[in-house]
């Protein structure tokens, strides 16, 4: 068994890690930690890296449990969400070939994160042409042979050694972003995507 965190458009080594796994498992009973992955992804605009964000309301304080986080009702992130990545990514090479499959995502009403991260990692999946499934852990895990609960973090910065550099849309505006969410490299790199993440 491997453990990863609920993510929302997962960061690039996430998704590496997670197709190279037999047995992903989807943590979901753990406490929600904020500000994390968990309900952002990071991104490069003509502003540089953004983060985007799922607002959200923990309904049982700082005790609540991944699985019963809400997404806040009435914060239009979903609108905010598509125009950020139109604005973003619609000079990258692949962005009219992927993004019907995001529509889901920013079309659909989600109640929970978790659903929100589920359906975004699925059109993901999608857009990688790879079959997985996604599987939540059916009580809290203490020990895994493969914890990768803390292994994706927003507070450390991306060895960028370790992230062969490829075409970014405002790459003469910015050095290269290692390590940004995997709808990046999509929009990019296209069906070379898979094999970056392989070899990582």
């Amino acid at each position: 068994m491997t453990l990863f965190t609920t993510a929302y458009f997962p960061s690039i080594s996430y998704m590496a890690r997670f197709l190279a796994e037999d047995e992903p498992f989807v943590e979901v009973w753990e406490t929600y930690h904020k500000q994390t992955y968990r309900n952002r992804c990071r991104v490069m605009t003509a502003n540089g890296v953004e983060s985007l964000s799922v607002p959200v309301v923990k309904v049982n304080g700082n005790h609540t449990m991944t699985k019963d986080v809400l997404v806040s009702p009435n914060a239009p992130w979903q609108h905010i969400h598509s125009r950020c990545l139109e604005s973003a990514y619609k000079a990258s090479p692949y962005f009219d070939h992927y993004y019907d499959y995001l529509r889901p995502v920013f079309e659909n009403r989600f109640e929970r994160l978790i659903d929100v991260n589920d359906a975004a990692l699925q059109a993901v999946l999608k857009m990688l042409k790879v079959k997985k499934e996604i599987v939540h852990t059916t009580d809290y895990v203490r020990e895994a042979e493969n914890d990768l609960r803390e292994a994706f973090s927003l507070k450390r910065q991306a060895d960028s050694a370790l992230f062969p550099a490829y075409y970014q849309v405002f790459s003469t505006k910015f050095p290269f972003a290692a390590d940004l969410s995997v709808l990046d490299l999509v929009f990019n790199e296209g069906p070379e995507a898979v094999e970056y993440l392989k070899k990582l």
